[in-house]
């Protein structure tokens, strides 16, 4: 994305102006330039929107057709007769939709922290929790925009709603869009990479559908295992898809919507805990060898043991000098002869190929560096 799509920086108050009102304008112009961001993401990705309404077409036309003969439904509520099987499984492909768009969401949010986007988002002179939580509003409505658009299409083919479910149901769409998109959040929390990130999106997504009420009743799964039945209630999954199930026929599920609530906390919650700058400075300190100010005598203690040694200093280079003045010893871990093709690089290996130098650190260091003392952490 180019910069011209980033937050500007927050308005300054104009004179007269109480800084509350300030406040409030900075925080709503934020929310407008990452939804117009989002916006203009989704747009340029068109095969996004194609993708995202295949899938649950895939399921709708192609699989019902299968399963509605090897399952039988029996009237559940929100049902008050029998339905279709189409018809049961469209509340559970909406949660699919959302399910899918937060991960890609932040997907996304991954590829930004590798570019330094969301670097530069984060430094914006707002809270933290209030330009992630942007970001969580901002996906959700692009997920809430697809649903729409394949209950239109699916519409079409034949799978109807009553009309008052199209508007009873925005409130849960968005509720359950929250809650997944503040998972998706939390996992990008912890990738680094780009290439790990469809791994995790795959056992978490996967896992989540397919033991959820989205495809069959839980009292199905009861049929077949008591402990299957137990973790597919609770799959916070089932829960935002009940959500939607009961407010598709203007009834509320109370129950459904705590749950819904309560799981969009805790994974928002876990998404600033990542998010904090002082655990992205441990980590990297952890990286480089070093100890974080809230570990104590333990990893200090580590570090200043016999054996410990600074990771610049495993394997460090030796000139060229060094390698021509001794002889190869016996193990293939010493010096090399004059002439060696491995001279003025590092140490032969027993195979004979040049590897590291495993020597003390005493051993390895310049003279110089004696007379200062050891090397700190």
């Amino acid at each position: 994305m180019s910069d011209a799509t980033l937050p500007s920086p927050a308005p300054q108050a104009a004179p007269g102006a109480s800084p509350r009102r300030a406040a409030v304008r900075a925080h709503a112009v934020a929310l407008l330039w990452i939804a117009r961001r989002e916006a203009l993401r989704f747009l340029r990705q068109r095969a996004r929107l194609v993708s995202a309404l295949v899938r649950p077409l895939v399921w709708l036309l192609v699989f019902a057709a299968g399963f509605r003969a090897a399952l039988g439904l029996s009237i559940t509520p929100p049902y008050q007769t029998y339905v279709t099987y189409e018809t049961y499984i469209l509340p559970g492909l909406c949660g699919m939709i959302l399910l899918f768009n937060g991960m890609q969401s932040s997907l996304g949010l991954v590829l930004d922290r590798e570019t330094g986007t969301m670097r530069l988002l984060l430094t914006a002179p707002l809270p933290r929790w209030w330009l992630l939580s942007c970001k969580l509003v901002a996906s959700t409505l692009i997920s809430i925009l697809q649903v729409y658009a394949f209950l239109g299409v699916a519409a079409l083919f034949g799978t109807t709603l009553p009309w008052a479910g199209y508007l009873t149901v925005l409130p849960a769409l968005f509720t359950a869009g929250l809650m997944l998109a503040a998972l998706g959040l939390a996992l990008s929390s912890t990738v680094r990479q780009l290439e790990n990130f469809a791994g995790v999106m795959n056992f978490v997504i996967f896992p989540m559908f397919f033991m959820s009420s989205a495809l069959y009743p839980l009292w199905k799964m009861a049929e077949a295992s008591a402990l299957l039945h137990d973790i597919c209630a609770a799959n916070p999954f089932t829960h935002a898809v009940e959500l939607i199930r009961f407010a598709l026929y203007g009834a509320a599920n109370w129950q459904a919507l705590g749950w819904v609530a309560l799981a969009g906390a805790v994974f928002l919650g876990l998404a600033l805990w990542g998010y904090e700058p002082a655990r992205g400075r441990d980590m990297a300190r952890r990286r480089r060898g070093g100890c974080p100010p809230d570990h104590g005598r333990g990893c200090e203690a580590r570090r200043s043991g016999p054996d410990w040694r600074h990771p610049e200093d495993r394997f460090p280079l030796r000139p060229a000098a060094d390698h021509a003045a001794a002889p190869v010893s016996p193990g293939g871990g010493g010096r090399r002869s004059k002439g060696s093709p491995c001279a003025g690089r590092r140490s032969t290996t027993l195979a004979g190929g040049c590897g590291y130098d495993h020597r003390p650190i005493s051993a390895l260091r310049p003279a110089g560096d004696h007379v200062g003392g050891a090397r700190g952490p």
